[in-house]
């Protein structure tokens, strides 16, 4: 894990450790105020139960919460966008699948802030293990909790499909902090979350 905070800093990205999900939501309330806030679709931030906590002193767009396109436009012009990972190599590299893309595009449009919610468990080995992770355990799951007809919700295991409920149809791979966003956080929390 300390390679992986190392490599991460080295590529330009500022690491917040937090030792559970609790202190990573009281973070979260505690540095976010009088912002607008999106939200990028994520079983961790689900996890954190941090939204009413954020909406209270911000504007807050998630459609997990407010489903439709246009809360994902609003989540993805907000000043400060949270959304988690789907892997973290130990190169430092931050890998997210995407179906839509709304949630990848939130971590590359300009923004004063983009904050990396990460547990333990989406930590991996070296890229191609990273990528297999984010393809064959993240992918696979969320297709199957969103009920999705693809070959990898029945069996877990990407096949590279053309199925119209695919999720994985755009990938990003942050391999530093894109020169336009002022600051990116991940937010690394000592236990496992989400996919």
């Amino acid at each position: 894990m300390e390679k992986i905070v190392e490599a991460l800093r080295k590529n330009g990205f500022t690491v917040t450790e937090c030792a559970d999900r609790k202190a990573a939501a009281d973070y979260l309330a505690g540095s976010i105020s009088g912002k607008t806030v999106g939200m990028g679709g994520s079983m961790t931030l689900g996890a954190l139960d941090v939204y009413d906590r954020l909406a209270a002193d911000n504007t807050v767009f998630w459609h997990q919460v407010t489903p439709g396109d246009d809360v994902c436009v609003q989540a993805d012009n907000a000043q400060v966008y949270i959304t988690s990972a789907n892997a973290v190599s130990e190169e430092g590299y931050i890998l997210n699948i995407d179906g839509r893309g709304n949630r990848t595009a939130g971590t590359i449009m300009k923004k004063e802030r983009v904050i990396v919610v990460v547990g333990e468990n989406k930590l991996s080995g070296p890229f191609p293990q990273a990528l297999e992770r984010a393809r064959n355990v993240a992918a696979p799951l969320n297709a199957k909790r969103l009920n999705k007809k693809t070959p990898c919700a029945a069996d877990g295991k990407c096949h590279d499909c053309a199925s119209p409920d695919r999720l994985c149809n755009v990938l990003v791979v942050l391999w530093g902090k894109p020169s336009w966003c002022e600051q990116m956080e991940v937010l690394l929390i000592h236990e496992d979350l989400g996919y």
